[in-house]
């Protein structure tokens, strides 16, 4: 069987970084990815898909990437429900379908010039303190 996973898209806000109860860091996002095919009307339609980064990548998101920013995501797809516990809606299944991220490319510099410099993949083990996003060939 195969769950995997590849989107190029822009985000659709600022990736937003939490930590769990054991101190885990997780950041969730959302990924505008346009359709390649147009509608009847000739436009491009937008898929809105959601994305979660754990741990140090959920770090490399939450410090590297901005609303409107472009980056590929690679992972695999989960599907989980949940019961609404307050409010209006208490005790109704919800179910979420989003992608958790293996690796993410940050495909060009933040607007403004951003707060620092920026690595080339969500996943790496070097030290990213030598690193010049000018040495990217895109």
């Amino acid at each position: 069987m195969i769950n995997r996973v590849i989107l190029l898209g822009r985000l659709t806000q600022d990736p937003q970084m939490r930590y769990t109860s054991n101190g885990t860091p997780v950041t969730n996002f959302t990924l505008a990815v346009d359709r390649t095919f147009t509608n009847q009307q000739g436009e491009r339609e937008t898929d809105f898909i959601d994305v979660v980064a754990w741990r140090k990548l959920a770090e490399l998101c939450a410090d590297y990437l901005i609303k409107g920013q472009r980056a590929a995501v690679d992972g695999r797809l989960q599907v989980r429900s949940y019961e609404v516990q307050s409010g209006d809606n208490q005790g109704q299944r919800r179910t979420v379908y989003e992608v958790v991220a293996d690796n993410i490319q940050f495909l060009e510099k933040p607007r403004g010039g951003g707060g620092g410099q920026q690595p080339s993949s969500g996943e790496t083990s070097q030290d990213q303190s030598d690193f010049n996003p000018d040495d990217v060939p895109f």
